[in-house]
């Protein structure tokens, strides 16, 4: 007994459904009767005949068999089949008679046709997980490379259109491979590369781009340039697969280690709808130009099945030669002659009305066209692409198939179009950017830990000593964390091995998050022990401290400093001293005793207000027996300093009011729907456990799948007081989907800044759902954000097709409303929408629709799951939410003074030598106040020292760079320290230009000996 009930697929197409969407898409009957279809359609495929060129009508039956004739051949095609008729090559529209026997007679008009040149790049797409557990998916693609070494030596004598090429998309396994491989081996893969039959790509892995600083995408290409300087390997393009898009910063590191091209493939599969949002105007070859000038050619495959980067596979390319016979001429045809090459129900498209498709079909006849060993992520290469070519090129003339580089395709596509191709710039948001969300707690690791190196490297540094190593080692951990494969295909499981193994997986990607910033943790706090080895304490001190603000700007914040009881007992009071002044500030004092907590070093944290650091500079503070701390004070629901008076609300649970003192205002829309730093907990009604379920549902209105929508609630006040610190309060509350919610909020003293703290406690539960704060200010729409590599805005150009529902900042917002500047920041949650709270489905309606509009509101997107593969389905656990506040006067930077506390908080550097210690030390001076210092680091070219220096600006700088020894030389060049160009010094300082959003590294020789060791004896 059989039954059609269950339907061959519940779940995502398969290729045979994919397939029919092409077939139907682009084919129509010219003839029927009797429960008979018969297609004809022109195809440009050619035959070379001694009579010159001939090509193909394709004349397919569907219901029956038919006998059909045309051109005088005549045909018997059985149902399901069809069959090529061949007419001489056709200049202009000819007709040509069709006719079917028992049904009739048709007149087919044959167009000429495109003589195609078709480029196969044969790649695998590296998920560093998904399919299999990390380690093992990695053993393979080092297997891979093995074959690919192998396949190339039994190709040497084909065609050379047909010989075997191999594209690595990302170059870790070659890094591992190149380790882990006999010499002989090594030789013949460096011999194949130099060649052109293996290519390497510039990219280590794949990235969630919007999850890496400025620093980290591109201290990630380092390894592109000892590729080409170890072992000669050329290295310009690069792939970017899977992830649908990236940040604006993307172009200027890959144009740093030296790449041209970018062969883009989206994967449109769950909650992305580009060509909702401009995406039609994106063609597939255009140039991506960044605000510093760079840019790269960018092949972008765009078909909306959502599996582009394996189109080779759904047109037979890596099936047998009559499977590509039958797809690969239709599909060239769909091409030129339509917007889509695809039909409605294609993987991740669901169609557009015919009205609003305004879409050109693909002008060109060179093609760029992925193909992969399977039909499969991390699929292994295979002889049959190289084989299905070596036999189409023996029967036809055209298309013209080639196994080629990715390289290849470009150059060829640069010189025959390149000055044709439209350019646009601006940020291409990452449609998959919100399962950043579904680790929040790794990723405030992670991102913590992006600044912790920073500082460590300057520290080291500023030491005289080489951590180079051990930041490159963070480096490339916290890349791997953000690599794109977040988990499983299967998330919820936890098998050991396939699909199947997400809770092994999500284990060793969280694993890269906390060891990196511990590893980050430990390199900055030896930088401060060897740092603060330099410099002695003052005369009649019992210890002393620098204060080192590794901030963009000079500020006064608070610091923090350890003064352990081997240093001076517990028992002696202490004051802290200004070594400019001579005069003591007010500190406080959180003691740790041994017998309150005897696990923790002895001793006591000294809080309190360092005034006016220098940008990238220090200032003694001297510890002497003393008065003591200030007493604390407890106080009400209202704290304030010197700038802000901040008022909680305790019955709604919200900050209900934030006034600038002195700008005499009020920063909170009293009148928005949500109160400032209100918990949100969003609830939906779809399914979990659902593999790709996002991908086929559609959102149109909010209410079917908005299943709840709950507060934070019952608020108490836990602790309130004063101390020399500034004033806190703290709340705790609940709400559904945690155990509890506390709020800190302080006013650090002096500081003109309000910091807010959320730690919740998250409850696992595989409910679809989000965690939001909100941030309702009285302003108009925000002026800029950060982005990594640039600044994003309301006026900032974006890629065509861009995510505009959402933005993975870095950290800070501003607001300027032409008489104030407000400033907001996060650390941990880089998710924000702004006056809006959308539904994260397709295509994204708004839940709110405040009436009037809150342009000024910012909902912080803190957490989510909402993913049903390749993000972890359920998250739980203590997780810590960090945003700052400020404001000033208009075009005053309050963005980046925001941030400044959060990602550059001041470090408190011992004093341990015995070297006399000025009041105030200067390591670098900047003029330009949006050209701010990243780290200082050693140099890979042999000068002394390099400052990498990093634009926030959105037009070129010209400024001065001011080092404490004299400068014998300087050179500025990329963030890889090439393509350098001399950089004048004039009078000690040296005069450089930065391109706008540009990250660049400042080579300098120091006077006293040039060389790397120059640092331990001059800063």
């Amino acid at each position: 007994m059989t039954t059609r009930l269950l339907r061959a697929s519940l779940g995502s197409p398969t290729y045979d459904d994919m397939r029919a969407t092409l077939r139907a898409t682009h084919t129509r009957p010219v003839l029927s009767g009797r429960g008979v279809d018969v297609y004809a359609q022109p195809l440009p495929l050619f035959k070379k005949t001694p009579d010159g060129l001939v090509q193909a009508v394709r004349v397919a039956a569907r219901g029956a068999s038919v006998t059909a004739t045309m051109a005088a051949q005549t045909e018997r095609i059985a149902d399901g089949a069809s069959h090529d008729f061949w007419v001489p090559e056709a200049d202009r529209p000819t007709a040509y008679q069709l006719l079917a026997k028992d049904l009739g007679e048709t007149s087919v008009t044959v167009t000429a046709q495109r003589k195609w040149t078709v480029y196969v790049v044969h790649h695998s797409h590296l998920d560093i997980g998904y399919t299999d557990r990390q380690g093992v998916v990695l053993r393979n693609h080092l297997e891979y490379l093995d074959e690919a070494v192998e396949l190339a030596g039994q190709t040497d004598d084909w065609p050379d259109d047909a010989r075997f090429r191999w594209t690595v998309e990302s170059a870790l396994p070659v890094r591992r491979w190149l380790q882990a491989r006999a010499k002989s081996a090594v030789d013949r893969f460096v011999d194949l590369a130099r060649t052109g039959r293996i290519e390497v790509t510039a990219m280590p892995f794949q990235l969630h781009t919007e999850a890496c600083s400025t620093e980290e995408l591109h201290r990630l290409l380092r390894f592109t340039d000892a590729l080409r300087e170890e072992h000669g390997i050329p290295i310009t393009s690069a792939m970017h697969t899977d992830v649908p898009g990236a940040v604006v910063g993307f172009v200027d590191a890959l144009a740093a280690s030296g790449v041209r091209y970018l062969s883009a493939a989206h994967n449109w599969a769950g909650r992305s709808v580009p060509f909702l949002r401009g995406g039609q105007e994106l063609g597939r070859p255009f140039w991506w130009r960044s605000p510093a000038g760079n840019r790269v050619l960018v092949w972008f495959t765009d078909t909306p099945h959502g599996m582009a980067y394996m189109e080779g596979n759904v047109v037979g390319l890596a099936e047998s030669f009559p499977a590509a016979v039958d797809l690969l001429p239709g599909y060239l045809d769909a091409l030129s002659g339509r917007p889509f090459p695809y039909g409605p129900e294609a993987f991740g498209w669901s169609g557009l009305p015919e009205a609003q498709i305004t879409r050109q079909p693909y002008p060109h006849d060179l093609l760029h066209l992925r193909v992969q060993g399977g039909n499969a992520d991390n699929a292994g290469p295979s002889i049959l692409p190289p084989s299905i070519i070596r036999e189409w090129n023996a029967v036809y003339e055209y298309p013209r198939l080639r196994m080629a580089t990715n390289t290849e395709f470009f150059a060829a596509a640069e010189e025959s179009f390149g000055d044709r191709v439209p350019e646009h710039t601006g940020d291409w948001t990452d449609w998959w950017a919100d399962g950043l969300g579904s680790g929040a707690r790794p990723l405030g690791y992670a991102r913590r830990a992006q600044h912790a190196v920073r500082h460590a490297e300057t520290l080291h540094t500023l030491a005289g000593a080489d951590a180079a190593p051990a930041v490159d080692a963070v480096y490339d951990k916290l890349g791997l964390f953000d690599e794109h494969t977040w988990g499983a295909a299967n998330p919820w499981h936890d098998h050991e091995d396939g699909f199947d193994s997400g809770g092994l997986q999500w284990a060793r990607k969280c694993e890269l998050a906390y060891s990196g910033a511990d590893d980050a943790e430990d390199l900055r706090h030896a930088g401060l022990r060897r740092l603060g080895a330099r410099y002695g304490i003052a005369a009649g001190a019992e210890a002393g401290f620098l204060i080192h603000n590794p901030g963009p700007a000079a500020r006064t914040d608070v610091a923090t400093a350890f003064l352990p009881a081997s240093t001076v007992p517990l028992d002696i009071a202490v004051s802290v001293v200004d070594g400019r002044t001579g005069e003591p500030v007010p500190h406080h004092e959180e003691v740790v005793r041994p017998e309150e907590w005897p696990t923790r070093p002895y001793g006591r944290r000294l809080i309190f207000p360092a005034s006016d650091v220098p940008a990238f500079g220090a200032v003694r503070f001297d510890v002497v027996p003393g008065s003591g701390p200030v007493a604390v004070a407890e106080i009400g629901s209202i704290v304030e300093n010197e700038y802000f008076r901040v008022e909680y609300d305790v019955k709604a649970g919200v900050i209900a009011s934030v006034f600038d003192k002195r700008a005499g205002r009020e920063l909170v829309n009293k009148e928005a729907y949500a109160g400032l730093n209100q918990y949100v907990y969003d609830k939906y009604s779809t399914a979990p456990h659902i593999n790709h379920l996002s991908g086929h549902i559609e959102a149109h209105e909010h209410d079917a799948l908005l299943a709840g929508r709950t507060l934070g609630r019952r608020p108490s006040i836990s602790r309130a007081e004063r101390t020399a610190a500034g004033e806190t309060l703290e709340i705790l509350l609940d709400g559904d989907g945690i155990d509890w919610l506390r709020t800190t909020i302080t006013l650090p003293a002096g500081v003109p800044r309000v910091d807010i703290t959320n730690t919740l406690y998250k409850r696992g539960a595989p409910a679809k759902e989000s965690v939001f704060f909100a941030y309702p200010f009285a302003t108009g729409a925000p002026k800029a954000w950060e982005l990594t590599g640039g600044v994003g805005g309301p006026a900032a150009p974006t890629v065509p097709g861009a995510a505009d529902h959402m933005q993975p900042i870095r950290h800070w917002v501003e607001f300027d409303d032409g008489e104030l500047s407000v400033g907001w920041a996060t650390l941990e949650a880089p998710l924000v929408m702004f006056g809006e709270l959308y539904l994260p489905y397709a295509p994204f309606p708004p839940t709110v629709r405040p009436t009037p509009a809150e342009p000024g509101t910012v909902y912080s997107w803190a957490l989510n799951n909402i993913w049903d593969t390749n993000f972890p389905a359920q998250q739980q656990g203590e997780t810590t939410f960090r945003y700052a506040i400020t404001s000033g006067p208009t075009d005053s930077n309050a963005g980046v003074r925001a941030a400044a506390g959060l990602v550059d908080p001041f470090l408190a550097v011992p004093l341990t030598g015995h070297a006399r210690t000025a009041a105030v030390l200067s390591f670098v001076e900047i003029e330009h106040p949006d050209l701010h210092v990243s780290s200082l680091g050693r140099s890979l070219r042999g000068h002394s020292l390099v400052v990498y220096l990093r634009s926030v600006s959105a037009d070129s700088v010209s400024t001065l760079v001011r080092l404490p020894q004299a400068v014998e030389r300087a050179y500025l060049g990329t963030s890889l320290e090439r393509d350098q160009v001399e950089a004048p010094v004039v009078d000690g300082a040296i005069r450089v230009t930065v391109p706008a959003g540009a990250f660049v590294a400042l080579s300098v020789d120091l006077a006293a000996s040039v060389g790397p060791s120059t640092t331990e004896d001059v800063l």
